[in-house]
Order: C-alpha cells, then structure tokens, then sequence
C-alpha cells in the first residue's frame, strides 16, 4: 500500500509531508498548453501554445489569455473548466473593488485573492485543488508593469519572464539564460524573447501560437496571424543564428 493511502483525502498528510491531490493538481497543469509571458519596461507580452482544434470547432470559443480588468490580463495552463470559474470570480473581484473603494486593483491584490481562493480548496474536504497555474499580468494604478505566477497549492510570487505548462521547466531555463537589459529595451525584443521561449516546446510555428501585448495605458492586443508569422519567421532564423553561433567554437578544436 504504500504512500497510497494518503491521496484518498484532501485534508491527510503522507509520513513525509506531502498532500498528494495537490501534487496531482500540479501533475495536471504539466499536461497543459504552455504559456509564456514577458515583462518589458513598458509592454507585457504574453504568448500560449494552441492545441489543435477539431475541423468544425469554433476556434474563438478556446481562449488561454483574457481579461479580468481593463488593466489586469490572464493566461492559464491546466483544465479548462476550472479556469473558466476562477476567470468569472475573479473579474466579479475586480468589480466589486471598483464599486466598493473606487480604484481599480493592483495586481498583487488580484493574485493574492486568487491564490487564497486556490489555497481554500486544498484543505476543505469534499473537494479538490484547482487544477490550474496563472500567469496574471498588468498595469498597475502608477503605471508600473507587474507579472505574477500561481499555483494550484495557493502559492504566488512575483517574475520579470516565466512559463507555466507543458515542458515550462525548459522554457523558464531558455528566459533564465537570455532574459537581460537588451532583450526587453523595446517591444519588438519582448516579442522575439517571449516567441524563441515557446518555440523552445512548440515545433509547428505560428498556427499554434497566440499572442497579446499589452501596452502602458492601453487595452490588450491579440495579434493577428499573419503578425504573428511575421514574428516567428523572425524569430526562428535568430534561434538557428544563436545555434550556429555556440557550434562553431568546438568546430575549430
């Protein structure tokens, strides 16, 4: 039996401490498509892998990156369906704040509010973790660009780049080694930087891309395709630049 015993309940403890449907959770979000975004000095850029889509499906009806405010965005990796609760709660958050103090949230309050919600279900029996990690992005009130991440266990922190999804641990070594003062000086740097990211997992170009900016002082951008394609192409022959580049030291020896 094993470990086995405790990932029956949600509120047991196994001997070494760990809460297994919370690692489950976590397991779920692997599974998912990747998502990648980028903190520039003035423009947030935020890229998802797409999933393939059945012939005859609505593609606007599948959405990885929305609005939760004018100024605060999301992008999600895991199911679906439990984003799609935890999107409706927290835009109703963003209201009821405007309604109530007559200022819209700060990004941190927003995270925060999320992750206390996902922290709640890991500990209340009869039910389960979200299974789901974020990327919530935005402005804030000052004007001031702010990225942070969550977890299904109810954790968050602050990133300058990061990815959540499948292969994200590769994806967060690629931002780890390029991300630096010139990757991010103007927009179209933070859009090379987030597209050489998820090409790091994504192979089969800009069909399975989506991707949005979101500019100090303005409302976010869904690119278009054939932008997007513009990017990649750009992107890639900088990438194959980059590999030919480390090749040819141990060329010469």
């Amino acid at each position: 039996m094993g470990e086995s015993r405790y990932d029956r309940a949600i509120t047991v403890f196994s001997p070494d401490g760990h809460l297994f449907q919370v690692e489950y959770a976590q397991e779920a979000v692997k599974k998912g498509a990747t998502a990648v975004a980028v903190r520039g000095k003035d423009v947030i850029v935020i890229g998802v892998e797409k999933r393939s889509i059945a012939k005859l499906q609505e593609s606007r009806t599948i959405r990885k990156i929305c609005m939760l405010d004018e100024h605060v965005c999301m992008a999600f990796a895991g199911l679906n369906a439990d984003a799609r609760i935890l999107i409706d709660w927290a835009r109703q958050e963003c209201q009821s704040h405007r309604l109530t103090v007559e200022d819209p949230v700060t990004l941190e309050y927003i995270t925060r509010q999320l992750a206390t919600i996902k922290q709640r279900y890991t500990h209340s029996a009869g039910t389960r973790p979200f299974g789901i990690s974020s990327l919530i992005a935005g402005f804030d009130p000052d004007l001031q660009p702010k990225l942070f991440q969550t977890d299904p266990s109810g954790t968050y922190s602050s990133w300058k780049a990061n990815a959540v999804g499948r292969s994200a641990k590769s994806v967060r070594e690629y931002l780890e080694a390029h991300y630096n003062d010139e990757a991010i000086a103007t927009e179209e740097a933070c859009i090379k930087l987030n597209l050489k990211a998820l090409l790091e997992v994504v192979q089969s170009g800009s069909k399975n891309i989506e991707l949005a900016i979101m500019r100090r002082g303005q409302k976010l951008q869904i690119l278009e395709a054939e932008d997007i394609d513009k990017y990649v192409k750009e992107a890639e022959k900088e990438k194959e630049e980059e590999a030919a580049a480390k090749k040819k030291p141990s060329q010469k020896v």
